[in-house]
């Protein structure tokens, strides 16, 4: 038990990480785009465009990795989506809709399976728009 928590631990490191490293390299992108387009002669030739354009390509590229992955902890508000009212949050709506007689949810060796891998399951379930 004591290492499924050490490899969760190092895993969200590892995910902290590589979106740390994602922004950055996508802030860098950016940065890159606005100095061509501050310090060319002229801005609307082919090239300067083109350099332009992959620089934000690229920042884009960095960036929706860690955006997805705030999309997916619900950490980042998208706007004018309405989210369902969760009155006791993401439990009771699976009470809800498996019932109070649902069985345990049990690994292939017959063992009960850990709180996070049922909320994980649980959110499989919930069915998306």
């Amino acid at each position: 038990m004591a290492e499924a928590k050490a490899g969760a631990m190092e895993m969200k490191g590892e995910v902290r990480l590589l979106n740390l490293i994602c922004i950055l390299a996508a802030i860098v992108f950016i940065a890159l785009a606005v100095l061509n387009a501050l310090y060319s002669g002229d801005f609307l030739t082919t090239d300067n465009l083109f350099i332009t354009m992959v620089c934000l390509l690229m920042a884009l590229m960095f960036a929706a990795n860690p955006l997805l992955y705030l999309k997916s902890e619900g950490k980042l508000p998208i706007p004018f989506r309405k989210r369902p009212a969760l009155a006791g949050g993401a439990q009771s709506t699976i009470a809800r809709a498996g019932g109070p007689s649902t069985p345990p949810l049990l690994d292939a060796r017959g063992r009960a399976v850990p709180p996070d891998v049922k909320s994980m399951v649980a959110n499989m379930k919930i069915r998306q728009p």
